[in-house]
């Protein structure tokens, strides 16, 4: 008999449930992993569950080892951690891009050891970071920089908590919920309502997915300033202040994606090293500040309507299977 997995599978939208999926036989050159723990990415992930992936953008949203297709039934997620039963490199702990189920089967070169100094809990926030590092590598931050970023949710937290490594920066998260000021302060970074943030501002990172948030990030800049958009609007057609002064004053607004290697390091950086220098970065205890909700495998198809909703705030997510 076929073995299976236990996975969380979106049957429709706005409603998931624990289903069993089967496994495929593993080659010789694959790896069965029994998961330890997953995060969920809040905002892409309610996007999935309330099915608001746009029909055109189903390709590029597809996760790398996902189940079905959108908008459901879908086994969607791609942050897991979890150890080598059987294959190359067994009883290694390894993160991968991988959905919310209880084992899986991969390539052995889709999996990345998890450095002996970074917890498997905290682990789950490598694709998280790999997002970070790759939209600064599209900003490129300079010494001294005056910096502010825009949305801190688990993303932008994110973003801050690199950058405060930075030389001689100012970094300001900024955010409409204040009970964010504590992350900030756990990340070593200044907090700041929308209306209190300092403006004349080198760099503004956006991840608010707000069209508010865009509109403050292009007014906190100072002359030829950049804001960097991080947030992904889904099916939404948000409005961009590009009148007043955002000519005269000759602003730039770009975009960055984690899909490929940003640009200015494409050529030397492959996927899998940039995702091992995320693992490496974790090293670093004040991550754990990014993780504000636990719940067990279980708990999820109660979980992800509350975070669709609103019902359950915080930042990231992390998923306990039980050993």
């Amino acid at each position: 008999m076929a073995r299976t997995a236990r996975a969380f599978r979106v049957e429709a939208p706005g409603r998931g449930g624990i289903a069993a999926i089967p496994l495929r036989e593993p080659g010789p050159d694959d790896v069965v992993v029994r998961t330890l723990h997953s995060a969920v990415s809040r905002g892409t992930e309610t996007l999935v569950f309330r099915g608001d992936v746009p029909a055109s953008q189903y390709g590029l949203m597809r996760a790398p080892f996902q189940t079905g297709d959108f908008p459901g039934p879908v086994v969607y997620g791609y942050l897991a951690v979890g150890v080598v039963e059987s294959g190359p490199g067994a009883g290694r702990t390894v993160f991968s891009l991988q959905p919310h189920q209880d084992l899986f089967v991969a390539p052995s070169d889709a999996v990345i050891e998890v450095p002996s100094d970074v917890p498997p809990s905290r682990a789950v926030l490598a694709g998280t970071v790999e997002t970070a590092v790759n939209a600064l590598w599209d900003a490129a931050p300079r010494v001294g920089d005056r910096i502010a970023v825009v949305g801190a949710g688990m993303v932008g937290a994110s973003v801050a908590a690199v950058l405060a490594t930075f030389p001689g920066v100012r970094v300001e998260l900024v955010d409409v919920d204040t009970s964010r000021a504590s992350v900030a302060d756990a990340l070593g970074v200044g907090f700041a309502t929308p209306a209190d943030a300092q403006g004349e501002c080198d760099l503004v990172l956006h991840a608010s997915t707000t069209e508010a948030g865009l509109a403050r990030s292009l007014e906190l800049l100072g002359d030829e300033g950049e804001v960097v958009e991080l947030s992904w609007f889904g099916d939404r057609a948000p409005r961009v202040p590009l009148g007043e002064a955002f000519h005269s004053r000759r602003l730039t607004l770009r975009a960055t994606q984690v899909g490929r290697v940003a640009p200015a390091r494409r050529a030397r950086w492959a996927n899998a090293d940039r995702l091992r220098l995320a693992l490496r970065l974790l090293a670093d205890p004040r991550f754990d500040a990014l993780i504000t909700d636990t719940c067990a495998f279980d708990d999820l198809p109660d979980i992800l309507p509350a975070l669709a909703s609103g019902a359950r705030p915080g930042l990231g997510v992390r998923v306990d299977y039980a050993p």
